[in-house]
């Protein structure tokens, strides 16, 4: 049935497969484009971190504009996706130095803001009772989808230019989906329109502090690790050659991510998202302390970064489902765009120190130290967990 819960939840998961290519398709090839545009360290970093400042830019600017009310959200969809594949399109034929390189960075993260957030509010509208385990599938795509580049990278001998203009071609149809068969649910409401002054109600509340600290942690440790993960790999010996290395970094991050997102999103709906949450980021946290030890073991170095990328995004959707159930209902639109633009934010940092970092000790040392984040958020789901059954 074309507009069945199951059928549109399949067509989300794979437009975000698809458009989130998008993400990390730069830093998929950021050897050959600090070569080629003669890029220091610091703008080699940023070729992620301006994704991720340009995706809670978009994310404000929606929210405030009211967007998805004005605007069909799979036609936002749509658009955005196009938009981003124009800018990473336009990167690949027409950069000419490295601020125009950025430049063009910031704004794909921009049109990303359009992707993610509106998918899952049609998913939602379809699914409002098993949201845990639908938004699981979501991210779960999304972690497959920005780990594609590495795959495309890995697998093929395509020049830098020509990765890019792949992610770009599946943005394309992945918006052409969108625009022909992604529809909203019986559940849809229209949100209302956005009060940023709910966004210090929202801290001063005990149960939604907690969620968004929980959130924050997570967001210190993902993006960070998925943007560094082939640099790490590299560094551990346990996969030789390039072609290794990507691939070794899509199934980590990609696949072992999407079935982690499965696994929480379907506890999490029976248990609770608060205890799915903190075992998810335990596991995570143990995971990274735990590879210190095996970093010069190959197989085992390798299994254990597979739990890691299991764990590290399975607690991710579940985050925004909490939030929506212990938020004030009219504003549960403010809340996840607060939440969602601040643990972006979040990710600049530590995207930016670990190299750095790691030039200091050593790849084996700097990423582990990562786990501090999720640690500090599964204290904070504890005391949710509480709060919520007292």
């Amino acid at each position: 049935m074309v507009h069945g819960p199951r059928f549109q939840l399949g067509l989300v998961a794979l437009v975000q497969i698809l458009v989130l290519a998008l993400w990390f398709s730069a830093s998929a090839v950021a050897p050959a484009l600090r070569a080629d545009f003669t890029l220091s360290g610091t703008q080699s970093v940023w070729l992620t971190a301006t994704v991720q400042v340009g995706f809670a830019i978009g994310a404000v600017a929606s929210a405030l504009a009211n967007l998805a009310d004005r605007i069909r959200p799979n036609v936002l969809i749509a658009l955005s996706a196009v938009l981003g594949a124009a800018a990473t399109a336009a990167l690949a034929l027409a950069a000419h130095d490295a601020w125009t390189v950025l430049a063009l960075r910031l704004l794909t993260g921009v049109c990303l803001a359009g992707v993610y957030p509106p998918g899952m509010k049609i998913v939602v509208s379809w699914l409002p009772n098993a949201r845990g385990l639908a938004l699981g599938l979501v991210v779960g795509a999304l972690s497959v989808g920005s780990a594609a580049p590495q795959l495309i990278n890995g697998l093929t001998t395509l020049p830098w230019r020509g990765v890019l203009l792949a992610a770009a071609v599946l943005a394309v149809v992945g918006a052409a989906v969108a625009l022909a068969f992604m529809r909203s649910g019986p559940a849809m409401r229209p949100t209302r329109v956005p009060d940023p002054r709910y966004v210090l109600r929202m801290f001063a509340d005990r149960k939604q502090r907690l969620v968004n600290l929980g959130y924050f942690g997570h967001m210190w440790e993902l993006y960070a690790l998925w943007s560094w993960l082939p640099a790490y790999l590299a560094a551990s010996g346990a996969v030789q050659g390039r072609a290794g290395i990507g691939v070794a970094a899509f199934v980590i991050a990609g696949g072992c991510g999407l079935v982690g997102c499965l696994v929480a999103g379907y506890w999490a709906d029976r248990h609770g998202r608060a205890y799915v949450a903190m075992l998810a980021m335990l596991f995570s946290a143990v995971s990274g302390l735990l590879s210190v030890a095996v970093f010069d073991v190959p197989w085992l170095f390798l299994i254990v970064l597979a739990v890691w990328g299991a764990t590290v995004i399975a607690d991710s959707a579940q985050f925004s489902a909490a939030l929506t159930e212990v938020a004030d209902q009219e504003y549960v639109g403010t809340a996840l765009t607060a939440q969602t633009a601040i643990g972006f934010l979040v990710s600049v940092v530590t995207i930016q120190a670990l190299p750095v970092l790691a030039d200091l000790v050593g790849w084996r040392l700097a990423v582990p130290l990562l786990s501090i984040g999720p640690l500090l958020g599964a204290a904070a789901m504890a005391r949710l967990r509480t709060l919520v059954r007292a």
